[in-house]
């Protein structure tokens, strides 16, 4: 049987990402981090590539996403505060950019910021 990999996370530089590798290596998951080589290379395209993506075996997601939910740092407002999903409350939001249309391939950091819900998957603005 054939093993793939699937992506569980995506980080704008590549030394974001190894903390969590190391740890979901630790625990005897198989890691591979997409486009880390080109990030290494070149920082400022991280945005247009969607930045290092973490990936592992999709018969390890389950592991990996428990371990990666128990030390991923969540998104918060300008005061500090976790933000809140306004459909299901949950307070595990992450920042998203679409990238959709040319200009915002092009120019990502001009993207206005949205959050999405790790819970629920809904994706809103900042309030």
């Amino acid at each position: 049987m054939r093993q793939e990999y699937i992506t569980i996370g995506a980080f704008e530089f590549a030394a974001d990402v190894h903390i969590i590798k190391l740890k979901l290596e630790s625990e005897g998951i198989a890691v591979f981090l997409k486009d880390e080589n080109i990030v290494n290379t070149d920082p400022a395209i991280s945005h247009a590539i969607g930045g290092v993506k973490l990936q592992v075996y999709s018969k390890d997601r389950e592991k990996a996403m428990a371990i990666y939910d128990s030390i991923r740092s969540y998104a918060k407002d300008n005061k500090g505060q976790l933000i809140t999903c306004p459909n299901c409350k949950a307070k595990r939001s992450e920042i998203f950019y679409a990238r959709k249309g040319l200009f915002h391939k092009l120019f990502p950091f001009l993207e206005p910021r949205k959050y999405r819900c790790l819970q629920c998957q809904m994706i809103t603005k900042p309030s």
